[in-house]
């Protein structure tokens, strides 16, 4: 399993894909799949089935994992 330079809380930019240009903090880190969860980043509409604590259901906006190469990370 690679080290990884970057851990959560860490701001970051995206320097390749769709979101290219956009800064944000990490909220997870994922080594085994090689990628990270940025905050307010590469955002999927997600459909949700009706539960006890969510009654209606519906869609609900999920930030999707970016791989680590199209991601640098920015010196404060």
């Amino acid at each position: 399993m690679a080290k990884f330079k970057f851990k959560k809380g860490d701001t970051v930019e995206i320097i390749a894909g769709d979101d290219k240009g956009k800064t944000g903090t990490v909220l997870a880190v994922l080594p085994k799949k090689n990628k990270v969860i940025i905050e307010g980043c590469k955002i999927a509409k997600k459909a949700v089935k009706p539960t006890e604590e969510n009654t209606k259901g519906g869609h609900v906006n999920k930030e999707m994992p970016i791989d680590v190469s199209n991601v640098r990370k920015v010196e404060a």
